[in-house]
């Protein structure tokens, strides 16, 4: 079977799943904290598509998606000079700042009555609602004069390397003093670490919880962070992982 996408847990008491598909059928195996996952990944490949009839497969070696596959959203390296293409940019908007522990903060927008989900779909630890518009240009347009002091993209990797810290509370305030929040917010993802953990790509051991698109496995007493995009692609073949894994300093304690 083949990883062919993924579901993040953007809503309290969801949870998150690998969609993977085998002879045109997607099933999803579920990332619920506790449950155990044994596969080791074979080759990997364009995951094609998924509609209303299953999966369609592509051989194309490119991952994870081939040119003919990649899903090209429009919206995001818009900055409001556009003539409003989507039916999606007539809603109206919410502008929000995020932050990801300790220090890293965005700002973003998203149609209102999507703020939560969007907000837990990105892993942010806090956030701040702060305005509401008619509609996406006018929203994209303000995102874009506010990224020119906050910044608008936090990679993943940023994301990871704050999983076992707090927010910065004076610096955080430090930036909602500028910007006059209307409502904030606090994100509880139902775990916490001691430490960093290790970026792999995997797919062996217990699962400690997801965070946004991050999928975090404990294993041989260490604890990694995995990118779910980056399983997008890889045949999944049953067994436990026969790699050598970097262990954690805990893991010799």
């Amino acid at each position: 079977m083949q990883v062919v996408g993924y579901d993040r847990a953007s809503e309290p008491g969801d949870v998150a799943a690998l969609r993977v598909a085998s002879d045109g059928t997607v099933d999803r195996i579920r990332l619920a904290p506790g449950d155990d996952l044994a596969y080791r990944l074979g080759d990997r490949h364009c995951a094609g598509s998924v509609d209303a009839d299953g999966h369609h497969a592509c051989p194309v070696s490119d991952a994870p998606y081939c040119p003919d596959h990649v899903d090209r959203w429009p919206c995001a390296v818009c900055t409001g000079e556009c003539a409003m293409p989507l039916d999606s940019c007539h809603e109206e908007h919410a502008i929000y700042l995020a932050a990801f522990a300790p220090t890293t903060f965005k700002v973003g927008v998203t149609r209102s009555w999507r703020l939560e989900t969007r907000l837990r779909e990105q892993g942010a630890d806090r956030a701040a609602h702060l305005r509401t518009v008619d509609d996406g240009r006018i929203a994209r347009q303000i995102e874009a004069d506010i990224a020119t002091d906050v910044g608008d993209r936090v990679r993943v990797p940023s994301k990871i390397r704050g999983f076992h810290e707090s927010v910065d509370d004076e610096g955080w305030a430090a930036l909602l003093e500028k910007y006059d929040p209307v409502d904030t917010f606090a994100f509880d993802y139902g775990f916490s670490l001691a430490e960093q953990p290790m970026t792999e790509t995997f797919v062996t051991g217990e699962v400690v919880g997801t965070k946004g698109r991050v999928l975090v496995l404990s294993y041989n007493g260490s604890t990694y962070a995995v990118d779910m995009r980056s399983l997008v692609g890889y045949e999944l073949e049953s067994g436990r992982t026969d790699r050598n894994l970097q262990a954690s300093l805990g893991a010799f304690g």
